[in-house]
This record gives C-alpha cells, sequence and structure tokens, in this order.
C-alpha cells in the first residue's frame, strides 16, 4: 500500500478531533499545494520534463526549499524512470512518499513529547525572535503539561524585551502557574539562577525558562544563551534537558534563517512551529528538518490553548496533501 492510501485509510473517518485540527490548520496551506497538485495532474495525460519543472514551482512556492525541492524531484524522476511511470496521478503519489521518506530519514528517531528525568525538574529552554508568539507558545506548554498532572514553573528570562515579563506574569496568573521574575533589565542567567534554585525547592516537575530574541545583538544572544545554559546545569545536573526554538509559519525562509543562527548559539532538542494556520506555506516544516536535521516537536494550528499539538508527520503530510479532498471524493 502507497502512502497516499495509507494516509486515506488511517484517516477517513472524522472520529478523532486531533485530526481534524490538522485538516482545518493545513487548510490554507493545503489549498496552495494541493489544489495545484491536482490541477497540474488534470493538464497532463502523461509526465514530461516540463510536468516535472512544473512540480519544482510548486514545491518551491510551498517553501519546501529549494535544495530539498531538486534533491526530492530527483528522487522521484529516478524512481518514476525505473519503474517506467508515466501516470500523473502516480507521479504525484509518488512525491508524497519521497516527502514523507526525507523528513523522516533527516535526522535522530523522531518524538515529541518532553522526556522528563528521573529526579528533581525537568529544565525547558525556550528560544525564539520577538514576534513569533514565543510567550503564548510557553503559555501552551504550560498549560498542555499542567494537564497532564505536572507541577509547572516559569521563568521570565527575557528581561530586555518590554512587556514581555508582564506577558508572562499575566499567563502565569491565569494557570495558576508559579513565576521567578527578576529585575527590569536583569541579566537572564541570574533570574534562570534564581528560577532553578526556587524549582528545586517547590519540587517543580517541569521548569520552563524563557529567553531573550535580540538577533540584531546575535554575538550578545550567543553568549546570553550559553550563559544560561551553563547556569542551568550548574544548579540542575543536565539541564537544561530540552531546549526548544520557537518559529513562526508565516516567515517563512527567515524561519529557517532564524533557526540557523539560535542554532549556532545553543543546542537545540527541537523546533515549536506556531500559526500554521494562517500560512499558505506550509512545507516550511519539510525544510527545517532537512536544512537543521531537527524534529519539529509541536506545531500551533489555532489560537485556542489546547490548538498546539504533538507533530505528527501523517496528519501534516494528510492535511497538507489530502484533507478535505477526499472525504468529499470517497
Amino acid at each position: 500500500m502507497g502512502l497516499i492510501a495509507f494516509l486515506k485509510e488511517k484517516f477517513s473517518k472524522k472520529n478523532n478531533p486531533t485530526d481534524e485540527k490538522y485538516n482545518k490548520g493545513l487548510e490554507k496551506s493545503r489549498h496552495n499545494f494541493a489544489n495545484k497538485l491536482a490541477s497540474l495532474a488534470k493538464s497532463y495525460k502523461e509526465v514530461n520534463l516540463e510536468y516535472f519543472e512544473s512540480l519544482e514551482e510548486i514545491l518551491i512556492e510551498a517553501d519546501v526549499g529549494v535544495n530539498l525541492t531538486l534533491k526530492i524531484i530527483d528522487e522521484v524522476l529516478e524512481e518514476s524512470k525505473a519503474n517506467k511511470i508515466k501516470d500523473p496521478t502516480l507521479i504525484n503519489e509518488l512525491l508524497v512518499d519521497k516527502m514523507f521518506m526525507n523528513y523522516a530519514t533527516s535526522g535522530d528517531d523522531i518524538h515529541n513529547e518532553i522526556e522528563f528525568v528521573d529526579s528533581g525538574p525537568t529544565v525547558l529552554m525556550i528560544s525564539g525572535v520577538n514576534g513569533v508568539g514565543k510567550t503564548t507558545t510557553i503559555a501552551k506548554l504550560a498549560y498542555r503539561y499542567i494537564n497532564k498532572g505536572k507541577k509547572v514553573m516559569l521563568v521570565a528570562g527575557d528581561t530586555f524585551r518590554a512587556g514581555a515579563v508582564e506577558q508572562l506574569k499575566i499567563w502565569a496568573d491565569r494557570l495558576n502557574c508559579p513565576i521567578v521574575v527578576g529585575q527590569t533589565n536583569a541579566d537572564p542567567a541570574s533570574v534562570a539562577f534564581e528560577g532553578a534554585q526556587a524549582a528545586k525547592k517547590q519540587n517543580i516537575d517541569l521548569l520552563i525558562v524563557d529567553t531573550a530574541g535580540r538577533l540584531q545583538t546575535k554575538q550578545n544572544l550567543m553568549s546570553e544563551l550559553s550563559k544560561i545554559a551553563r547556569v542551568l546545569n550548574k544548579e540542575i545536573v543536565g539541564a537544561p534537558h530540552e531546549s526548544f526554538l520557537v518559529i513562526d509559519a508565516t516567515t517563512g525562509q527567515n524561519g529557517v534563517s532564524q533557526a540557523r543562527q539560535f542554532l549556532d548559539a545553543t543546542p537545540l532538542t527541537g523546533i515549536v512551529i506556531t500559526k500554521m494556520d494562517g500560512t499558505s506555506k506550509g512545507g516550511i516544516i519539510l525544510e527545517i528538518r532537512d536544512e537543521l536535521h531537527l524534529p519539529v516537536r509541536f506545531i500551533g494550528l489555532g489560537e485556542g490553548m489546547s490548538d498546539l499539538e504533538e507533530f505528527d508527520l501523517d496528519k501534516y503530510l494528510y492535511g497538507l496533501c489530502l484533507g478535505d479532498k477526499y472525504e468529499t471524493d470517497n
């Protein structure tokens, strides 16, 4: 069974709210991507070089990235020639297969949920430039794990951005979640240190540490993030155990560029994609994985507190490539 057939069978029934979130959240991207694939297939009885050139354009316009696009097209072209596949519909199905395989094999084993340490606080450090939805993402992650029965504490380490601390305090109040804050313009590492101490004393399960995102002062940012990590590790062995970068899906290629710079500054264990429901270029997830070899751990599919979902490759590809198209076809 090919991947398309597998996804159609797996998600054909509307019985899972999360499946519906993916379907709805990727609607704009699907209309930009899947509709173009379907329209292209209808325009050709048999594929030719021009068809593959059009496939390239569709992938690049979806923010899959030039390098990954060329790689996928070469793989599709090679396999189609080897197996004498000329049917445009089968070519498009082969394309989705290659998209899946490239994500699945472009890095370490895929896992999403935070892996908690056996004893003491598990520390999650959050990075991201201003405006990507970092503060809201922290709140949504806190909400997620509070609902899983974990004791969560926040650390307001973005001490230089106007309003960042206050915004996080508002979320902490709403979630009835403890928070550690410092003075305005305080050294973020010192605030992280206080947070680590408080987390140990209060038997916190998950400590989420916010950080600044001032890429315009890249060298300062790199030094700052490294210092925060060192301070956390001195107080809690192995910390930070997880380090997520938040990227706004609507920024497209700029998001990939941001990720490269943050990866230079600090080791990352995963990406959180926000505002996926607001972009028509959902291919950015594939490029991030290919370029940075990092998994997307969570994906924002709406504005609600419960709309931050674990990233699921099957649901993503179904939402991007099929979605409601096959529900109406069946």
